[in-house]
């Protein structure tokens, strides 16, 4: 091992532009456009979140055009710190001013083991530590550059990367799965409930109703009526302790969506305060509706031991347990319809802090099939969300190995110089 400077094992160091700033705009599509909020806590570009920019832009903003293999390191604000390496099938893309670029001199150092340093609670840490105490925290490119980390030779480093990358590769592989998985379900749901062309539906007559002409037998009721009941959670008076390690408490950050949920944000209540709740405590198929804060709507459902064989929630997030006339995965595909999802948004009443209460939640209009059709829709559903929970448990099962593994592959306590380990090349993996 040996301390080198970021600047030293580096071609370029340099950040992105925000195109506004120098007379340019965004667009509705073209070359990608990637800002801090992309770079996910594992070290994944979510390219879900990307904006666009014109060709012309990107030529303008020459400084921050990206390659395969650049390092983005989060240099700004509540993401500072984490990184992530440039994909090929990415490209061209551009970055903005909180996105840090960091392009390794591969003969000197492999892109993948300086990310994975990155990554490490330790180095992370003393990144963040460079950063002036402020509202806005950030990381100026020089500190970046002279910051020092261990490297062993480029053939470790090669090796390590390999390692970690397998680990990457199978959480990104069973996170398309899920989504996959999830999709599946959504067409059924939106061919069946949204589009009426439901096992039978030949033979069915429409009537007019509030909500349109919908077949005969269904009914337009309120969310209120196929709900036994809808609850929030609570937390300890002082707030949560940060060095509790007791039962999970789930708030409103990780309600994200079927087979998500971000362990990292995770806060804990005592065993003796968990025991001591009448309210908020997490059963299996609870669908969770985000209730106040800036992403108002967002919901999930939590089962099969997925996050958590234990846990609870605090008071921002609510609870939805549907009666008999009803089921729980038929409420949560209803409430993720994009017009349902708009309508719960639209329960905001305090503009200062967003929010959403029980009695708005429970008068929403809620379209009620007859009970035969929801019957039939849990059995082509249950298989597949059963399996898209299963893979959630094993990507949590793979994200804690890697934890583990990672601070001592990257610092050399677990020795991998004789292990015959190839590391593919970008092109392969990512």
């Amino acid at each position: 091992m040996r301390r080198q400077r970021i600047k030293d094992l580096s071609k370029k160091i340099t950040k992105g532009t925000t195109p506004t700033t120098v007379g340019y705009s965004f667009s509705e599509s073209g070359v990608n456009y990637i800002k801090a909020e992309a770079i996910t806590r594992e070290g994944r570009i979510d390219k879900s979140v990307f904006c666009f920019i014109s060709e012309e832009t990107h030529n303008a903003l020459a400084r921050s055009q990206l390659q395969a293999d650049d390092i983005l390191v989060s240099i700004a604000g509540v993401y500072l710190g984490k990184s992530a390496v440039m994909k090929k099938e990415y490209l061209p893309a551009n970055v903005n001013q909180a996105v840090g670029i960091v392009r390794i001199d591969q003969s000197k150092a492999h892109p993948k083991f300086v990310h994975y340093t990155f990554q490490t609670p330790k180095v992370n840490q003393l990144l963040n530590s460079l950063c002036p105490q402020a509202a806005q925290p950030n990381l100026n490119l020089t500190s970046l550059g002279l910051f020092e980390i261990e490297v062993p030779e480029l053939s470790v480093q090669k090796k390590v990367s390999g390692i970690l990358s397998t680990y990457d590769d199978l959480i990104e592989n069973n996170r398309v799965r899920i989504q996959i998985l999830e999709e599946i379900v959504q067409r059924i749901y939106r061919e069946w409930f949204v589009d009426y062309r439901f096992p039978g539906h030949e033979k069915v007559k429409f009537i007019d109703s509030e909500m349109g002409k919908v077949p005969i037998g269904w009914q337009v009721v309120t969310i209120g009526d196929v709900i036994d009941s809808i609850e929030s959670g609570s937390r300890p008076k002082g707030g949560i302790d940060p060095n509790e390690t007791g039962i999970p408490s789930i708030g409103a950050e990780n309600v994200l969506g079927l087979g998500q949920y971000e362990f990292e944000k995770e806060k804990y209540v005592s065993k003796n305060f968990f025991n001591g709740m009448k309210r908020g405590v997490i059963k299996n198929g609870d669908v969770l509706l985000y209730k106040d804060g800036a992403k108002i709507g967002r919901k999930s459902m939590f089962r099969d031991g997925f996050p958590h064989e234990i846990c609870c929630i605090n008071e921002h997030a609510f609870i939805l347990r549907t009666n008999s006339r009803c089921s729980q995965n038929y409420l949560y595909f209803y409430l993720d319809r994009p017009d349902t999802t708009q309508k719960i948004i639209g329960l905001n009443a305090n503009a200062a802090q967003p929010g959403i209460n029980q009695p708005g939640v429970k008068g929403l209009p809620f379209m009620l099939p007859e009970k035969w059709l929801i019957d039939l829709f849990d059995t082509q559903a249950e298989p597949i969300l059963r399996l898209l929970f299963n893979l959630a448990k094993k990507n949590k099962c793979l994200r804690e190995k890697r934890e583990m593994l990672l601070p001592r592959l990257i610092s050399g306590e677990v020795d991998v110089s004789m292990m015959d380990i190839a590391m593919r090349e970008q092109a392969d993996v990512a």
